[in-house]
């Protein structure tokens, strides 16, 4: 990397970071507040919140990374712009399409990284937010209280002598069905959070089958398992293929599939809108590049969501395609006749 490329990335990160935090942290507030909004449902403490939050970063990510990269790129060029240097620089043989070659190479590596993030991660933080939405919705089913009569976990009547943070003692349940009854005691009971499921551990016990006799079960531990709604698991490249295998006949999944990718490829698309933007002479424009590439961040998001729901399957080839020459053509009959 030579110092001209050292200098230009110098001026994109200062430009870049401020930025992304600010919309980070906005963003961030906003699913805080979701979240914060689930403590009249379920339950959580702090690192439990953290850990619902971290469920929450590939889709900030998803939404603020290529927003703010497209914004702090083209505020990038036009702040060399204002500052007359791009000026000095072209005059020395740099012309506007050398500088989109400089920041090609990290422009494509953030949208793969937007496509890991969107086609991959999401889908992995959906499938663990619900795991743990299901688990904590069922936790506060089965917060059981001591000496206290007529409570109940499923179809199991449920009575606690004592408790000490969801560790209990002397427990007894009792289960009413058509032909038989069962009733069980136990010394000791504890929770176990599962993925799909919420178990009760009994410890040191007895079960007695009632019917046209009665059988009896001595046991040292018994699983009494409350099986959660599943969510469909990502755990390998094989699970988010087969996670979006079905979006041909799933209509709301292929909506998503194609909003994703065409947001993903943003930041690449608009390459050219950036020297439309930001590469200017002060002398005889101000440039108003702020709230130029705001409005055609709104306008491409607005146009990818539209046509998505529309047309999800032709939305692929045809808004990338026409962005793009939108973009070529607004640089070609502007700053490349000029530079």
């Amino acid at each position: 990397m030579n110092l001209l490329e050292k200098y230009f990335f110098s001026i994109f990160s200062a430009t870049f970071f401020p930025i992304f935090l600010t919309l980070y942290i906005v963003t961030s507030i906003i699913f805080l507040v979701k979240i914060a909004s689930l403590t009249s449902i379920i339950q959580m403490n702090f690192v439990e919140l953290l850990q619902f939050y971290s469920y929450s970063i590939p889709h900030i990510l998803f939404y603020t990374l290529p927003i703010s990269y497209f914004i702090g790129l083209a505020l990038s060029v036009a702040k060399l712009s204002k500052e007359d240097e791009l000026i000095v620089i072209t005059s020395f043989g740099l012309n506007p399409t050398k500088i989109v070659k400089i920041f090609f190479p990290i422009t494509v590596m953030v949208s793969i990284l937007l496509l890991v993030t969107s086609l991959g991660l999401r889908p992995k933080a959906d499938y663990l937010r619900s795991a743990f939405l299901n688990i904590k919705k069922q936790e506060s089913q089965f917060n059981i209280k001591a000496s206290e009569y007529g409570q109940q976990i499923g179809s199991w009547l449920i009575y606690v002598d004592k408790e000490k943070e969801q560790r209990f003692q002397d427990i007894t349940l009792l289960q009413l069905e058509k032909d038989k009854d069962t009733f069980i005691s136990a010394n000791y009971a504890f929770m176990e959070n599962k993925i799909n499921s919420l178990n009760l551990n009994l410890i040191d016990g007895k079960s007695f089958t009632i019917s046209t006799n009665i059988q009896q079960v001595d046991f040292e531990k018994m699983i009494l398992n409350h099986t959660t709604s599943k969510a469909q698991n990502i755990e390998s490249l094989n699970d988010i293929v087969l996670y979006w295998s079905d979006r041909k006949t799933n209509l709301g999944k292929s909506e998503d599939f194609s909003f994703r990718i065409l947001v993903s490829l943003f930041p690449l698309l608009s390459l050219f809108f950036i020297l439309f933007l930001g590469f200017f002479n002060p002398r005889y424009s101000s440039g108003k590049t702020a709230v130029s590439s705001s409005i055609i961040t709104i306008i491409f998001i607005i146009l990818a969501s539209k046509m998505s729901s529309k047309y999800p399957n032709d939305v692929l080839y045809a808004l990338p395609f026409g962005y793009f020459l939108l973009s070529y053509f607004s640089y070609f009959f502007t700053t490349r006749k000029l530079y």
